[in-house]
């Protein structure tokens, strides 16, 4: 569509949107970032490294209705973020009917899980961790039932979407919320790339390799 060719055209790709286009073996597959923090609808500090969700939003669209993209491979070292668009972009991922693989590269920490497991396939490479912990909030906070309520499902619409896109249970995952001999100060697990495959949490140890590969068996089954 007219937005992917016109990012090719000026080569803002990989300097604005941290996105490139990849040709091999006669299929091309579109690559994507998410790094640093997910940006909602507040503006981050302009020393932070951001993913603004409505920049990835509409891009997604682009490359589900573009017939020259065969599929996406996404780039995951996020600290996290806004949950809201974080699940937005999760959400979007998952329903897109092109194969996407997703690696976790360094950390995927927080919305950053749901972000990872929303790809058909997700790598995650043995050096990188992912931190599992309950939902935060900022800002006034209410001391009325309705406040924690409201937390609570939103912790759950979480905690659904990752076990729905991934082998771990609803128990386990659960647990690694709740574990507090890990976190200094605070309650959660922090998952290094084997930990994290175990308890299937992400599908396999891999990096570019496995997941190129990956997209391209995808694209193979097609034909």
């Amino acid at each position: 569509m007219e937005n992917l060719e016109n990012n090719k055209e000026e080569g803002t790709d990989a300097r604005v949107l941290g996105t490139a286009q990849i040709e091999s073996d006669g299929e091309t597959f579109y690559c994507i970032s998410i790094i640093g923090q997910v940006e909602g609808h507040y503006i981050s500090d302009s020393s932070q490294k951001t993913t603004k969700y409505d920049h990835i939003l509409p891009l997604l669209v682009s490359i589900e209705e573009s017939d020259k993209v065969d599929g996406v491979l996404i780039l995951i070292n996020t600290l996290g973020g806004d949950v809201e668009a974080g699940l937005a972009m999760a959400e979007m991922i998952a329903s897109m009917s092109k194969p996407t693989a997703s690696i976790v590269l360094g950390g995927g920490h927080s919305i950053g899980v749901p972000l990872a497991v929303s790809a058909k396939r997700s790598f995650i490479v043995p050096s990188a961790t992912m931190t599992i912990h309950p939902v935060r909030t900022s800002g006034l906070v209410l001391g009325v039932p309705q406040a924690f309520d409201y937390l609570e499902k939103m912790q759950n619409r979480i905690i659904n979407f990752i076990t729905s896109h991934s082998r771990v249970s609803d128990e386990h995952l659960r647990h690694l919320l709740s574990r507090t001999d890990i976190l200094v100060n605070d309650i959660g697990s922090i998952l290094d790339g084997y930990e994290a495959t175990a308890c299937g949490l992400i599908d396999e140890i891999g990096g570019i390799k496995e997941a190129i590969a990956y997209l391209k068996n995808e694209c193979k089954k097609k034909i």
